[in-house]
């Protein structure tokens, strides 16, 4: 099944098994339906519970919020995570602290869907990655699927979840494939997995850069390297135990983060080792990032922002004393091809 198969999967599982649940988003039943996630939920569940919305995200923030008051779980989409900025208001200053203010009592069960738009051209203002940003709110919980088995499962957990959860998708993963769980199951948020298996070092991965750092793998193995992958999953909470355990086996660490770099996922996930395992590491920890300047427009520098298999790949090598990566046949680097 494709990765955004899988999400639409998750949201047709969850509205059969709870008609408190609703799906809002701009597109929602148009004929494309956001990338295929939302095809056919106007036509099963009604305009009742999947419906399109003004362009006003704050507002409709605001409304799916006080929905979860009384007793409903809204799934909100947004095509572009830049534009989930526009509710942070209501999902900062309210949604992430009412459960708090309110003695635990008083579920905020809102799902912000938000799709990190890269694709060629779309410049600064459609292709960011704020994982960051959100994972910094106390009171939120944010995930980033990597496989289309955890697109499933972890949508259908953060809609379970009573706080609010902030789910961000990768487009270029939306036609990856991969092995679907049958039926309604959910993987748990806050925890990690170990994709593969090594003792040279760990590679803690985020969303895209999962599938970029078993390429990396395959070109270190060649060079007598075993590195082991952790795919993070979730951001907010961080998986500590498992994060530690694998450094504690291989005694390296390498973050990829399909993000930027300062006071970023990578940033507390090396604070994390740091402060819990420093007496582990037997090299300092290495990562690899977005640089630190805006996302560029020009398809002839795109290439050279985002990293991938080979930055991975030669901050492997730099972490294991090997100062000059080999050549390295894969990449991230490719011609996109949609959907639009």
């Amino acid at each position: 099944m494709k990765f955004r198969e899988a999400i639409r999967s998750a949201t047709v599982e969850v509205m059969r098994k709870d008609a408190r649940v609703f799906v809002a988003g701009i597109g929602v039943p148009d004929v494309k339906g956001i990338f295929g996630t939302t095809l056919g939920l106007a036509d099963e569940f009604g305009p009742e519970r999947a419906f399109d919305i003004p362009l006003s995200e704050n507002t409709v923030a605001g409304i799916c919020v006080g929905a979860t008051f009384r007793g409903l779980r809204p799934i909100f989409v947004h095509q572009r995570i830049d534009f989930l900025m526009l509710t942070m208001d209501q999902l900062v200053n309210h949604a992430a602290k009412w459960r708090s203010m309110f003695g635990g009592v008083q579920p905020v069960p809102i799902v912000m869907r938000a799709i990190v738009g890269r694709g060629w051209g779309n410049g600064p203002q459609h292709t960011q990655s704020h994982h960051g940003i959100f994972a910094h709110v106390a009171g939120l919980k944010v995930v980033v699927p990597a496989t289309p088995h955890d697109a499933k499962g972890l949508l259908i957990a953060a809609v379970e979840d009573d706080d609010p959860v902030v789910y961000i998708e990768h487009r270029w993963l939306h036609e990856e494939e991969g092995e679907v769980g049958e039926g309604y199951y959910q993987v748990p948020i806050g925890s990690a997995t170990v994709v593969r298996a090594g003792r040279d070092l760990t590679i803690a991965a985020v969303g895209p850069l999962v599938g970029e750092a078993l390429k990396a793998c395959v070109a270190l193995t060649a060079e007598g390297l075993e590195a082991e992958v952790v795919d993070v999953r979730t951001i907010r909470p961080l998986d500590r135990d498992t994060l530690l355990a694998s450094v504690a086996r291989t005694g390296r660490l390498v973050v990829a983060d399909a993000d930027w770099g300062p006071c970023g996922a990578s940033a507390e996930i090396v604070a994390l080792v740091a402060e819990h395992g420093l007496d582990l590491l037997k090299a300092p920890p290495v990562r690899v990032t977005w640089p630190d300047s805006p996302v560029p427009s020009s398809q002839a520098i795109e290439p050279g922002f985002y990293p991938g298999a080979r930055q991975i790949h030669a901050a492997a090598r730099w972490t294991c004393h090997r100062s000059r990566a080999a050549s390295l046949t894969p990449s991230s680097v490719r011609p996109f091809e949609g959907p639009f």
